[in-house]
């Protein structure tokens, strides 16, 4: 089978365009490939953070994402597989300062940094897209399921991937593809013109695991019209509530309701109320199995050391196997 490899940070809780733009695609591709995930805390260093928030963020993550469907056994917990950091420092000498230094994401978040207490610019908040590169290489994937933010990155994974095999004189390192399937980008409900996230606010993002109060008191007030509608093209409100529905996989809703709409009939509170049943119905699905997953979490803990002891022996071959191809003392005594 062929390996998928994809990572999320421990920054925080789920919000469903997570859900529908991520996750639930990786549970769907553990039934067609050899899925490897990882919760990257080292990743979660590079803005300032606190450490016991972070701990518990990871843990979190770990729970959140079994109760949606993940299976343990293909989850790790990055710090529990240094040799991430070993191949990150190895790929330091393989990549470009020019093209880290361009990195999107590194300008955007630097701009952010400047804007705090001090200023401070972490080299870690530079040099990530290394480690990143390094996340992926390591397992030696052949797809890398990304959204369009995150292509710049996987185009200096293979960037590296290829003055390293040039360098060696081997082709050892497969360049990964970019595995692109249909995930919906969910826009905030309070602001469609925004895509959802945590960053923006609380009334722009809805937790998947929401009370199901919550979850009704933000689809209700989900703008629908903004004043500059186009004649004859929906709003992007419209839009984005019918692309949740069809993202919950309530086609037979989505049909009817698009029948209203393309007939002129289409009330907005049935769209709303069918949106909310759509969500609190799985976010209801998701507490559940997540209560029983936290009924015993040193059992949860201990299972995830193990996967990810498990799959570090990846890592720890192809980390022996780089070190001597670069002509590094690898010998054990």
């Amino acid at each position: 089978m062929k390996r998928v490899l994809s990572c999320i940070q421990p920054t925080g809780d789920i919000h469903y365009g997570n859900y529908f733009g991520a996750v639930k695609n990786w549970v769907e591709l553990q039934e067609t490939y050899q899925t490897i995930y990882g919760v990257v805390d080292y990743h979660a260093m590079t803005m300032p953070y606190n450490p016991k928030k972070l701990r518990e963020n990871t843990w979190e993550l770990i729970y959140n994402l079994m109760a949606m469907g993940i299976k343990p056994d293909n989850l790790f917990i990055q710090s529990l597989v240094p040799e991430h950091a070993e191949l990150s420092w190895i790929f330091n000498n393989f990549a470009s300062m020019g093209r880290v230094e361009n990195m999107t994401q590194f300008k955007d978040k630097s701009v952010q940094s400047k804007a705090g207490k001090d200023g401070f610019i972490s080299v870690g908040l530079f040099d990530y897209p290394v480690l990143q590169a390094a996340d992926i290489l390591i397992y030696k994937a052949d797809f890398v399921p990304v959204g369009e933010d995150q292509r710049q990155h996987l185009e200096l994974t293979r960037e590296i991937a290829q003055r390293f095999n040039n360098q060696v004189g081997k082709e050892y390192f497969v360049l990964p593809e970019t595995l692109f399937t249909e995930t919906p980008k969910i826009k905030s409900t309070a602001d469609p013109s925004r895509k959802m996230s945590k960053s923006a606010g609380d009334k722009h993002n809805i937790s998947v695991f929401a009370e199901e109060a919550v979850i009704r008191k933000r689809i209700k007030s989900a703008v629908t019209d903004t004043g500059e509608v186009v004649e004859g093209q929906m709003s992007d409100g419209i839009k984005n509530l019918f692309e949740i529905l069809k993202a919950a996989d309530r086609q037979d809703d989505f049909d009817s309701l698009m029948g209203d709409y393309n007939s002129g009939t289409l009330k907005y509170s049935a769209l709303k109320d069918a949106v909310a049943e759509a969500l609190v119905g799985l976010s209801n699905s998701f507490n559940a199995r997540k209560k029983e997953i936290t009924a015993d979490k040193r059992a949860v803990k201990y299972q995830i050391k193990i996967s990810s002891d498990n799959i570090r022996k990846i890592a720890q071959e192809t980390i022996k196997e780089v070190k001597d191809l670069c002509g590094l003392v690898n010998v054990k005594f």
